[in-house]
């Protein structure tokens, strides 16, 4: 990769940060946010990607991002009114800039006037607010001007600004060209340039890839500091850097810009009050005082590949950790007592290393739940419902991976929730509930694991409808005998649905068959909860990582498998008066006042050799998620063990009842129990309505 596409990628990858922030924005103005706060960040995140989209030639994105922040300057000036017609305008601008942004990422283009309704609707609207800086139409969108994305005050003096841009040798060779950023500024005002070529080597010894040059660049313009700042966005920590404010000398009456302090906002327009941070401090009150443009940076991108290659790095270092320490269990521990010690101080430290990286590889689920609030409003206007979204524990961490394959499923259960949750207007009034509908979103850690809750205050599941339908498609038996939680689970059969037409957002019954498929892909379980009348919660239980997991190991007959730690509540040898067969087949045990369904690993593997009876062997109670608590038949538990998850599907097919595999320090390969499938498996708690209707 050359140093121009590097900056590409650099480029691309603020633009899925800022297009986050622009929606944020625009969603808390469609919501009568519109304080300067939020007008600031969405003029920010618009100007950045214009900025950049300018360096890189996307000639198209910058004329549609200037057309669009000339509109957002208008109403941080006050000389434009947030309305709802205003605010969807805005929300559509921002998708057209996503979509530009995605085609020039491509490196296609969007359909030929695919955007120019919506400049048109924006540059009239600038136009009507006296926009001097907007210019006149053409082909639908505006052209550059002079000072083309610099909001400035009507009223306020051109500022004279001094750069010194002292770029290193290598400047070439990182993709930079100072001519670009020369033309960046020339839309700001007057320039002038002057090139010191005093480090000019003879002809004989140039190197035309090296930079020699220096420039003294000084600008008259409207704009604020901010705004020449933004020019050198992405070379800020590429160049040596200095402006100097000589506006004050000139007047004789020097003032310093100061990080804490920008001064009035007529004087330095661009400047935003919420972001001091983008004036870098200075010390003294001297006149031209300099200004250094160098942020401190506390974070870098990593390509996920190299992470996951360090994953794997670990979670071998791990496995030979393990082989390690199980050679040692053989040694008399008093005859090698250094070796022992070293073998658990390496132990400890394979830990902590393992835990280093794994945290590295956490993310917020924000980034899945930002995106969210828009998908409500815009299923609310197509379905004329007044529905709002609640979102809580957006900042629950969870693997990156994870995070990436959540968008689907939650997509699809806050369509459902929107479209078969939530009444009418109509209808809600005339069961005594508040007109606007409530859907909440939350994520939180439980036991081990990232729980999501997406929760409506609607009619909740009609199970005779829903039993009805699922006859009326052959996907259940007429006389089948379910219980409630069975028939809430039948939603999730393909092709089912209650939708009584067919519309783009539902109505085919692919959605919460999606759901289910993907979070079962990624080692959870889907539960639901519903009260006719009165609404649903579905929760998402996921493991908090892909990689590794604490797990207990357990024989049964020659046979060895892990249960992840977190599902395990308590291990029992019971008495034979405390397990009962059930008439039909199967067997519970009692348990302190309740009757836990038993499921024999040694009959749900064929494994031979295995404890027939429990009172001979061990009982572990565990968490079956959507079965609750069922009890496992073990022959003997092994000890604990902290094991790297290797996936059984990517190397084989995937297996009802098995999460995945891992490597014992033995070098032996142990199954890894998924214990929610494998009660579905054996027919007891948390049977899967597919296998009950069957």
């Amino acid at each position: 990769m050359d140093e121009l596409d590097q900056l590409r990628q650099t480029y691309f990858q603020d633009c899925d940060e800022l297009l986050g922030e622009l929606e944020s924005a625009l969603m808390a103005l469609d919501n009568g946010r519109s304080d300067g706060d939020t007008l600031n960040d969405a003029f920010r995140a618009i100007h950045s990607i214009k900025g950049g989209a300018d360096i890189l030639h996307f000639d198209r994105l910058v004329r549609f991002a200037h057309t669009f922040e000339s509109v957002l300057d208008r109403l941080r000036l006050g000389r434009l009114a947030v309305d709802p017609e205003l605010a969807s305008l805005m929300l559509r601008a921002g998708d057209a800039v996503a979509d530009l942004v995605r085609a020039a990422q491509a490196g296609t283009e969007m359909p030929e006037g695919y955007e120019n309704e919506m400049a048109d609707a924006l540059q009239s609207l600038a136009q009507a607010a006296g926009a001097a800086d907007a210019s006149e139409p053409g082909d639908g969108q505006a052209a550059a001007t002079p000072d083309e994305g610099v909001p400035a005050a009507a009223d306020a003096p051109p500022r004279h600004y001094r750069i010194q841009l002292s770029p290193p040798a290598d400047l070439f060779r990182q993709g930079n060209e100072p001519q670009l950023l020369i033309r960046a500024l020339e839309r700001l005002g007057g320039v002038r340039t002057v090139a010191d070529a005093s480090a000019l080597p003879p002809l004989a010894s140039l190197d035309a890839e090296q930079c020699y040059l220096r420039w003294t660049i000084d600008v008259r313009t409207t704009a604020g500091l901010e705004a020449i700042q933004d020019v050198f966005d992405l070379v800020l920590d590429k160049s040596d850097l200095e402006i100097v404010d000589l506006t004050a000398e000139a007047a004789d009456s020097a003032t310093r810009t100061k990080a804490d302090d920008p001064g009035p906002q007529a004087a330095a327009p661009a400047v935003s009050p919420s972001n001091p941070s983008s004036i870098a401090p200075t010390s003294g009150s001297a006149p031209g005082a300099q200004v250094k443009a160098a942020p401190t940076v506390n974070s870098i991108r990593v390509d996920l590949e190299k992470l996951d290659y360090l994953v794997n790095l670990v979670g071998e270092l791990v496995i030979s950790q393990s082989m390690l320490a199980e050679q040692l269990s053989v040694l008399p521990t008093d005859k090698f007592p250094a070796l022992s010690r070293s073998i658990e101080e390496m132990s400890q430290h394979a830990r902590n290393l393992q835990d280093g990286v794994m945290a590295v590889r956490t993310q917020p689920v924000k980034s899945v739940f930002a995106r969210m609030p828009r998908l409500v409003r815009d299923l609310a206007v197509e379905t004329g419902k007044n529905v709002r979204l609640l979102i809580s524990g957006e900042s629950t961490e969870v693997d990156k991976t994870v995070v990436e394959q959540l968008f689907d499923p939650l997509i699809h259960m806050i369509r459902n929730a929107v479209d078969h949750g939530i009444e009418s207007p109509a209808d809600r009034s005339a069961n005594g509930k508040p007109v606007q509908g409530t859907i909440r979103l939350s994520a939180a850690h439980v036991g081990g694991r990232i729980v999501i809750q997406v929760t409506d205050d609607g009619r909740g599941i009609d199970r005779e409808r829903v039993r009805a339908r699922a006859v009326e498609r052959g996907l259940l038996n007429a006389d089948a005998v379910l219980t409630d939680e069975q028939l809430d689970n039948l939603i999730f059969l393909p092709g089912l649905s209650t939708a009584e037409t067919v519309s783009d957002i539902s109505g085919r019954g692919v959605g919460m068959d999606v759901v289910r498929r993907n979070v079962e892909r990624l080692g959870g379980r889907v539960l639901i909860r519903s009260v006719g009348g009165r609404g649903s919660t579905f929760y998402l239980s996921l493991p908090l990582t892909l990689a590794v997991l604490d797990g207990m190991i357990v024989g049964v007959g020659a046979e060895t498998y892990i249960v992840p730690l977190t599902v395990i509540l308590e291990s029992l040898r019971p008495n034979v008066r405390d397990v009962h067969r059930l008439v039909g087949g199967g067997e519970v045990l009692y348990v302190r006042g309740e009757y836990v369904p038993l499921v024999y690993l040694g009959r749900a593997f064929d494994v031979p050799d295995a404890t027939k009876e429990p009172w001979d062997g061990l009982v572990m109670l565990v968490d079956a998620d959507a079965g609750g608590k069922i009890g496992v038949v073990v022959d003997e538990i092994v000890g604990q063990q902290q094991v790297v998850i290797k996936s059984v599907e990517a190397n084989y097919r995937a297996l009802r009842g098995i999460a995945g595999a891992t490597i014992l320090g033995n070098g032996h390969v142990a199954l890894i129990l998924d214990v929610a499938g494998l009660a579905e498996a054996a027919g007891g708690a948390g049977q899967s309505p597919a296998s009950a209707a069957a």
